[in-house]
């Protein structure tokens, strides 16, 4: 096998780029693709602002005429000078079981990395932690969810092979929902609103999100700073997160919680599950896709738990009970039967506990792996 690498420059390369894992999982059950459309914002330097901090290269494998694979290298730069580091990210990573595709993939990101000074990559990782991260090492026989890797178990022996190994684990927690809310969790839920003289905020049509982006994503800033791979927003980057996903959320999932002075300072954002509609529209939004996506977010039993933030100074005063009162009782409404808790780094005790508090179990476990230049 003689493995030609080559960088993407061209919009057919890119186009290669981004559908050559369709081929890859061609036969894989619980693959949910891409929404293509937002991949072509996504890897379009001129229209993602990301690019404008970071480094960032996509490489294709040939085999002869045949892609076989594909890789991104990334150095977020601000990510870098926050947290004092030069590491250079890997993601996107796709081929077949074939050692030496991947080898030479993973060489050409680490030869341009340390080309720029890097000492380290890091990986899967995207731009921030709004994009997918690690690669699943635990629960293959359970459907993924957007903005999650879904990738054969091969993956994870070809990076041992190049002599990758642990950085950090994340875990996914799946929580039954009960035909009602316990008694108990509705006696902490009335005092805690009354002793801390709050307000829960509840939604019933998309237009009012929109008020709710940049206050709720600044809660996020404020309190995600300490978790691995995050990076702040900026209000640009606010807006273009929201208009990703603002078209397939529902607003009866988003629970926001204000002081008396009208702030901010918590708030829990769900999504039902749509990964059938995905599967059915093949990642493409027309004709019939958003019918689809829509069709399957109406009829699921899931839902998927997107992003939550408490403010650091009220903190361990019950909001998340509040809140968890709150979502439940509206996936209750739903018809909804679980909860997938998304992605949990596994050194975040408190959340941790949380889930389990609820009842949670772990069902998925992903790994981002780390190698030494």
């Amino acid at each position: 096998m003689q493995i030609k690498i080559v960088k993407v420059e061209r919009k057919k390369e890119l186009r290669k780029f981004i559908h050559l894992p369709a081929k890859i999982h061609e036969r894989h059950s619980n693959w949910v693709p891409p929404l293509y459309m937002d991949d072509n914002l996504f890897f379009n330097s001129a229209r993602n602002r990301s690019f404008q901090y970071c480094d960032a290269i996509l490489y294709l494998a040939y085999d002869g005429s045949r892609v076989a694979g594909r890789i991104m290298g990334i150095i977020n730069h601000r990510y870098n000078k926050t947290h004092h580091e030069e590491h250079a990210r890997f993601g996107f990573l796709e081929c077949w079981n074939e050692p030496e595709v991947a080898a030479a993939l993973l060489k050409a990101v680490e030869d341009w990395a340390r080309a720029r000074g890097m000492t380290h990559v890091v990986g899967p990782l995207g731009f921030s932690d709004k994009d997918p991260q690690g690669y699943l090492i635990e629960g293959f026989d359970e459907t993924m969810v957007l903005s999650t890797n879904c990738n054969f178990s091969y993956v994870n022996d070809l990076l041992e092979m190049n002599l990758y190994n642990k950085k950090i684990d994340l875990v996914v927690y799946k929580i039954d929902i009960p035909d009602k809310i316990p008694s108990f969790y509705t006696k902490v839920y009335e005092r805690v609103v009354a002793s801390n003289r709050i307000t829960v905020e509840e939604f019933t049509q998309k237009k009012q999100l929109k008020t709710q982006i940049r206050p709720v994503l600044n809660l996020v800033n404020q309190t995600f700073s300490e978790i691995y791979g995050f990076d702040a927003m900026t209000g640009e980057e606010m807006d273009a997160l929201a208009g990703r996903f603002l078209s397939i959320l529902d607003p009866r999932f988003l629970k926001v919680i204000r002081n008396e002075t009208g702030e901010h300072i918590a708030f829990v954002l769900g999504m039902p599950d749509i990964s059938k509609g995905i599967i059915r529209s093949g990642g493409y939004l027309l004709p019939l896709g958003l019918f689809y996506i829509l069709r399957s977010a109406r009829r699921t039993k899931q839902l998927n738990l997107l992003l939550g933030a408490v403010r650091e100074d009220y903190r361990n005063a019950g909001l998340d009970a509040v809140m968890a009162v709150k979502i439940i009782g509206s996936a209750i409404e739903a018809g909804m039967k679980y909860i997938d808790s998304h992605l949990e780094l596994e050194d975040n005790v408190k959340v941790r506990a949380e889930m389990e508090r609820f009842g949670g179990k772990v069902y998925k476990r992903f790994r981002i792996y780390q190698k030494q230049l």
